[in-house]
């Protein structure tokens, strides 16, 4: 049975969109370490409505971060279709990965989202807040679910409350780059 045109966000407020998210749960990205935990975005748009990003996740103890760019994938579109681009690895950013960003749920407030890309591989659920309460989490399955996702696929990701602050101690290797190449 063929999946049907996933529904995207349309009229998408980006100033609203900006700043930071945390990840609740997702279907990670092969570029995210395994046992990454306090994992979040911070976006920050530019006068050039391009998005900066820096995605930052801790694993080990260590503070992994990745910074890259968002911009529309079509700009006169309505819909909150997304193109993300981070140059890899780390350490020695040479290779340019593009990657599809839908945004497929914002409530009115802004305070949750639901993002995915139309080959239903990789799923974030993200918050403002550190935690969901399990109402708002299972109606965020729901429309998952809806959009073809399977959500058994989903892992929660650890959140400290409070969350980190400031940097941490990094990971200036990229190990973790390799490691989740390699799917540790």
């Amino acid at each position: 049975m063929a999946k049907k045109e996933m529904e995207v966000v349309k009229g998408l407020d980006l100033g609203r969109y900006m700043g930071r998210w945390y990840e609740i749960a997702s279907i990670p990205s092969r570029f995210q370490p395994k046992n990454g935990v306090n994992t979040r975005a911070t976006y920050a748009l530019r006068e050039d409505g391009v998005v900066n990003v820096v995605n930052e996740t801790w694993s080990d103890g260590k503070r992994n971060s990745i910074e890259g760019v968002a911009y529309k994938a079509a700009p006169s579109s309505e819909e909150a279709k997304f193109k993300v681009k981070f140059y890899v690895p780390p350490f020695l950013p040479i290779i340019p990965v593009v990657g599809n960003y839908w945004v497929l749920y914002i409530d009115d407030e802004y305070q949750y989202a639901l993002v995915g890309e139309p080959s239903r591989n990789n799923l974030w659920i993200l918050c403002r807040q550190t935690h969901v309460d399990e109402e708002k989490y299972k109606q965020l399955l729901e429309k998952a679910k809806e959009e073809g996702y399977d959500v058994s696929k989903l892992h929660k990701t650890p959140q400290s409350d409070p969350p980190p602050e400031g940097e941490g101690p990094k990971d200036t290797k990229g190990i973790w780059w390799f490691k989740s190449i390699l799917g540790k």
